[in-house]
């Protein structure tokens, strides 16, 4: 019997010829990653283990991330356990002003590679997947037995198969190729499942797009998301890979738990309404409701790269946001901050009103830089607006793709961008 993509990596990692949706086994990893919220969490039960080193130093990076620069004394304690740990282990450890997001930074930096088996202790690891790895989010118990040992207990998912045929519409983005899906199946719709994206809609995408629509395999419930790799992936993986990788494609009578087809030609951007990713209507039903805000955010780890800022800042361009509209851009990881700045974004953006901070997750999960007041309305580029996500639990936050999210700073309401950009 075949087997689809996610089974040919776990089967490899495990030294199996071959394996089964529901195996359970044990498999060797290639890179564990903690940031600072879980990170201190592995660090208590690593060291309850009683073992003295990491598994390969070279293979556990740690990312300050989540609330860096420290919002409060708890925050500083939290970064400085993973600080002092990261020295003392003599780990990968990525200091503020060289890192940002984990899940842009590493494979900007050549740590995630095509056949890898990634375990991170966050829930958006998914994103590598794009990468034709196996990456998924973990506990930080499991986190601390793969930091002691390399290697991770799981069960093989079964495989969720999302086809999207066609090509996208002038603003449709793969942020509304995945919303729509989400609305689709549900936030629960692949729960502990392997969903394998491909069709001829992915192939014209850049991997900043790909890496979009991995990333919010999580929000429907997905173990994780993978792409096939090809030569866009081979050309962003060469340059910077900093360990050997292996291509792995699926056999061609892999079983699949479930299909799902999509025309990407018909679908259009598309809002994720409070207070659930699943919840998704059409810009053209949004725009109608006339949808006043007060903030607007372009950041996290769905949407904060090169590609997403220079489309963002195209709309931006000669226009000054709305009047009362807060409007914060934080881009990923250092070094596309320096690229922005190097490319002049960071001058639109802050030509047109608004405040760019530094790389960090920030008001993605209500951390700080941006949280939001009871009954506030914001426009958000990231993953998640379930309730008290962004700030207060009666804040509402509404996901969309960044051309959308300007369009809706320089509006101050919810708009299609041929409503600014004409």
């Amino acid at each position: 019997m075949g087997m689809t993509l996610a089974e040919k990596i776990l089967a490899a990692k495990c030294g199996k010829k071959e394996v089964s949706p529901g195996d359970l086994i044990n498999a060797k990893v290639d890179l564990v990653m903690a940031n600072d919220i879980t990170a201190p969490i592995a660090i208590r039960q690593f060291e309850k283990l009683g073992v003295k080193d990491v598994f390969d130093k070279s293979r556990v990076v740690f990312v300050p991330s989540h609330f860096m620069p420290p919002r409060d004394i708890a925050t500083a304690e939290q970064g400085k356990v993973m600080r002092e740990f990261a020295h003392k282990m003599g780990i990968v450890w990525y200091e503020l002003g060289q890192a940002g997001i984990e899940h842009i930074l590493l494979p900007w930096k050549g740590h995630v590679v095509p056949g890898d088996l990634y375990c991170g202790a966050d829930s958006h690891t998914p994103t590598c997947g794009a990468l034709g790895a196996f990456s998924c989010g973990m506990g930080s118990t499991d986190i601390a037995v793969a930091m002691a040992t390399g290697e991770v207990w799981m069960k093989v998912p079964a495989t969720m198969r999302l086809i999207y045929h066609g090509k996208m519409q002038n603003w449709t983005r793969s942020k509304d190729l995945i919303l729509h899906t989400i609305g689709e199946i549900g936030t629960d719709g692949a729960t502990y499942m392997a969903m394998q994206f491909e069709g001829e809609a992915l192939k014209d995408m850049s991997m900043d797009a790909r890496f979009t629509m991995t990333n919010m395999a999580a929000e429907a419930g997905g173990k994780t998301g993978l792409m096939i790799p090809d030569e866009v992936t081979i050309e962003y993986v060469t340059p910077r890979a900093q360990h050997e990788w292996t291509v792995y494609k699926p056999d061609p009578d892999a079983v699949y738990e479930k299909t799902f087809e999509f025309d990407a030609s018909t679908i259009e951007p598309t809002v994720a309404m409070p207070y659930s990713p699943g919840n998704t209507k059409t810009i053209s039903e949004v725009a109608k409701e006339n949808i006043e805000i007060d903030q607007v955010f372009i950041g996290s780890c769905t949407n904060a790269r090169m590609e997403d800022l220079r489309e963002a800042a195209e709309i931006m361009r000669g226009r000054m946001i709305a009047p009362n509209i807060r409007c914060i851009v934080i881009p990923a990881t250092q070094d596309i901050f320096k690229e922005a700045l190097k490319e002049g974004l960071i001058q639109v953006f802050t030509d047109s009103g608004c405040q760019v901070s530094a790389a960090t997750c920030g008001p993605c999960l209500g951390g700080h830089y941006g949280v939001l007041a009871e009954g506030e309305r914001c426009v958000s580029t990231s993953n998640r607006n379930f309730p008290g996500r962004m700030g207060h639990p009666k804040a509402e936050a509404y996901l969309v793709n960044p051309p959308v999210a300007a369009a809706a700073a320089i509006a101050g309401r919810i708009v299609h961008p041929d409503e600014v950009a004409r």
